[in-house]
């Protein structure tokens, strides 16, 4: 029996989400957006088990009404129609799903989650995401917990700017990171720590990073682990110099300002160009006592973009839009709670590296 599932938005994640979903048979599909454009796309794909609708996503009502008798609702929308489909899910029924790494959009999320009578399961994407469950999984086999360290990056293979970036996802969902304020846990106590601050340099394989702070990444880990380790934080990955420029753009032009994000959106989009040529890097590195004795462990993985399906999946795509099917597909399945808030680290690492989307990132 298949699951009837509504995407909204069209995008280029919606676009992997699809791509994955729709040839398993198993999911029926409704994919809704405002933009004519992106949905003849879509229909130009004849990705299969799916029919388009064009509707207005910023209307609780009409998304209402649109999610109704569908039992899973995912969100690949821009943050800020978070609050607006989370509530059109939760009136119509549906189990929610998104990828925001916005965080007040979560905190509506998490409220609309107390008492429903559907799954909300916020954060689906890669970091916040994937991030958090590979965390939890390693600090798990610690006695004590001193130090939880996350690095996640999504790089241009072939860096030739002075940026040493090209754009791989929403421009808005990176501005957000950029300039919003960060959770850590810092010697026990949970703080706010400004965004492109404390940045750090490490090799990879022969290869030169830099991190910095960025909002967002740990999801809803800072509440899972609070009392329970000393220092948690989450950074971004970059290639050397990046963090400078954008700093320099951010805060010496104020182009960080809410009002003036529109113009970095329109100087970013205009001057940056896409790319599918690119690599995810994923580095956790967990310090705590084990039998007695102070132990470090790290993760790392690096993700390039593949054919799926007889498309070209930019690293990014693949692991957002896999990330996110996998939740659907545990939650589906019954190997995730059926009601309420559903966080990134309940889920098991070796049930989602299993799964038939997850093995993305056990490749």
């Amino acid at each position: 029996m298949t699951t009837k599932l509504i995407l909204l938005g069209a995008g280029k994640i919606g676009d992997a989400i699809l791509n994955l979903l729709s040839h398993t048979g198993d999911y029926d599909i409704t994919v809704a957006d405002r933009d004519p454009e992106r949905l003849k796309y879509v229909a130009q794909a004849n990705f299969p088990n799916t029919r388009i609708v064009q509707a207005d996503l910023g209307d609780q009502a009409a998304v209402t009404r649109l999610i109704q008798g569908h039992q899973v609702t995912l969100s690949a929308c821009p943050y800020f129609l978070t609050p607006v489909i989370a509530g059109a899910a939760r009136a119509a029924h549906s189990h929610y799903f998104d990828l925001t790494e916005d965080v007040e959009s979560t905190r509506i999320v998490k409220q609309l989650a107390e008492g429903a009578d559907c799954a909300f399961v916020p954060q689906c994407g890669l970091a916040p995401g994937f991030i958090s469950i590979v965390a939890n999984d390693v600090a798990s086999r610690f006695d004590s917990l001193r130090d939880v360290s996350m690095r996640v990056g999504a790089l241009p293979t072939f860096p030739n700017n002075a940026l040493k970036y090209n754009l791989t996802w929403s421009t808005d969902g990176l501005i957000n990171e950029y300039c919003n304020p960060c959770e850590a846990i810092v010697d026990g106590e949970l703080r706010e720590t400004a965004a492109l601050e404390e940045i750090e340099h490490f090799s990879l394989d022969g290869i030169d990073y830099e991190a910095f702070n960025t909002s967002g990444g740990l999801g809803t880990l800072c509440e899972s682990l609070k009392g329970k380790v000393q220092n948690l934080n989450y950074k971004t990955v970059r290639y050397p110099g990046h963090r400078d420029i954008v700093k320099m753009l951010i805060r010496d032009l104020e182009l960080g300002k809410l009002e003036r994000r529109p113009i970095l959106k329109d100087v970013l989009e205009t001057s940056i160009p896409m790319t599918k040529q690119d690599v995810v890097l994923v580095f956790v590195s967990v310090v705590g006592t084990r039998n007695g004795r102070l132990e470090q462990e790290s993760y790392a993985k690096k993700i390039y973009a593949q054919h799926v399906n007889g498309q070209l999946l930019s690293a990014i795509q693949l692991t957002t839009a896999s990330g996110i099917c996998t939740m659907v597909d545990l939650v589906v399945s019954g190997k995730l709670p059926q009601h309420g808030l559903v966080r990134q680290e309940q889920t098991r690492l070796t049930d989602f590296l299993s799964n038939r989307f997850g093995k993305y990132y056990a490749v």
